[in-house]
C-alpha cells in the first residue's frame, strides 16, 4: 500500500478548519497539539494581554497568539508571538500560514508536552530565524532564553524582559502567581 505524499505548506492552507485547528505541521505530517489546560491558557492569556497594550502603546509591532507561521517547510504557532514594524508587511490577513517567522516566539509547557519537546522546537524556531525564544514552565516556575546575545534560565526574581520590545519587563514570578 503506497504511502500518501508528506503534506505542504500550501496544502495544510487549503484543510478545513477542523482539520487543522490544533494541528502544527511537521515534515510533512499533522502533529496534534491540543490539550491546553486552564493555567496554560490563563498565563498565555495574561501575558498576552500585557504585551499587547505595551507593544500597541509604543508603536513595536503586532502581539499575536496561536498564529501559524511557516518555520523552513514546517508550520507552528507558537503560544504567543511578536513581530516589529519591518515584517508587518509581510502579514497576510487571508492566509492560514504566515509566509515569515516572528521576531519572538514563546512557548509554555502544557500539560501534553515536554520541556524536551519544546526545546527542539526553540532550537527549530532559531534555525528558522526567529531572533528569540522563550520557553515558560509553569511546573518548575522557570523562563528558558534562547536568543543571539544570550541563552539563560530565569527564575522568580529574574525578569522577563526582551531588546526586540524595549522597555517592557515583568518579573518571572510575577508571571506564574498572576492568578
Amino acid at each position: 500500500m503506497p504511502l500518501a505524499s508528506p503534506l505542504t505548506i500550501d496544502d495544510f492552507e487549503r484543510l478545513p478548519d477542523a482539520l487543522a485547528l490544533n494541528h502544527e505541521l511537521v515534515d510533512g505530517e499533522l502533529v496534534d497539539v491540543s490539550g491546553n489546560t486552564l493555567i496554560h491558557n490563563d498565563l498565555r492569556d495574561h501575558l498576552i494581554s500585557l504585551l499587547r497594550e505595551y507593544v500597541k502603546k509604543n508603536g513595536l509591532g503586532k502581539v499575536i497568539s496561536e498564529q501559524e507561521f511557516d518555520f523552513g517547510g514546517n508550520v507552528y504557532g507558537p503560544d504567543i508571538s511578536f513581530y516589529g514594524p519591518p515584517k508587518m508587511a509581510f502579514a497576510d490577513e487571508k492566509r492560514r500560514v504566515q509566509r515569515f517567522v516572528p521576531d519572538l516566539a514563546i512557548e509554555i509547557v502544557s500539560q501534553n508536552d515536554t520541556f524536551a519537546r519544546l526545546a527542539q522546537k526553540a532550537r527549530g524556531y532559531r534555525k528558522a530565524g526567529v531572533s528569540e525564544v522563550w520557553v515558560l514552565d509553569i511546573e518548575s516556575r522557570q523562563a528558558f532564553l534562547y536568543a543571539d546575545e544570550r541563552s539563560a534560565i530565569l527564575y522568580d526574581d529574574d525578569l522577563f524582559a526582551s531588546n526586540l520590545i524595549p522597555g517592557f519587563s515583568i518579573r518571572i514570578g510575577d508571571l506564574f502567581d498572576r492568578r
